[in-house]
């Protein structure tokens, strides 16, 4: 059964608002006079992307029969906020906790790697909506939508190459320790979306 506890909850809004935050920061470049417009408006790709990665961890670990609960890095908020001011995030705020007395490294890849796989599907569900407002875009609702889209497109992008590094304890060094080439392949998908949608958006 696919349960959270109230601290799991709490964690992941707690989570949710600083990174949303950050990325509000990071997108105003220096230019704060209209955050808040700005962070509603990031708040929507940053949740789904945020919130969906870690229920990916969340849900195939427990697919497995392991109890999974998400907690907050306190140390990782911080990081994220200051980071946000310099034109990068470090977007680690906290990870899925997977409690077991042992697990294999292709269990192991696979539950770290449903989270970026889970960032690229949404990137491009976000990219295909763009692609299909026409005239809409043009309205002032549309407009909005666009900014939307955009912004999740982009975000989820940089989360699932962000977390696709191969280095401790993101998730890329997991996918890495399992398979080599399952984590070339996905992480070169990750960095190109980001390369390409990046210059076009």
């Amino acid at each position: 059964m696919f349960r959270f506890t109230g601290k799991e909850i709490r964690d992941l809004i707690i989570s949710f608002i600083v990174i949303a935050l950050g990325f509000t920061i990071l997108y105003s470049n220096g230019d704060y006079s209209h955050i808040g417009l700005v962070f509603p408006v990031v708040m929507i790709g940053v949740g789904a992307g945020f919130i969906f990665h870690e229920l990916g961890h969340k849900f195939v670990a427990m697919h497995y029969g392991y109890y999974a609960e998400y907690e907050l890095w306190p140390t990782g908020l911080i990081i994220a906020l200051v980071s946000s001011f310099f034109g990068f995030i470090f977007a680690a705020p906290g990870a899925v906790v997977i409690y077991s007395n042992g697990m294999e490294k292709k269990t192991n890849g696979i539950i770290s790697i449903a989270g970026p796989i889970v960032n690229i599907v949404l990137g491009l569900i976000f990219f295909l909506i763009l692609g299909s407002l026409g005239d809409f875009v043009y309205t002032e609702t549309g407009a909005i939508v666009y900014l939307i889209c955009v912004l999740g497109t982009r975000i989820n992008f940089f989360l699932a190459a962000f977390n696709l590094l191969p280095i401790p304890p993101l998730d890329g060094s997991k996918v890495m320790a399992w398979s080599v080439p399952v984590w070339l392949i996905t992480f070169a998908i990750a960095a190109l979306l980001v390369l390409f949608f990046g210059g076009i958006l």
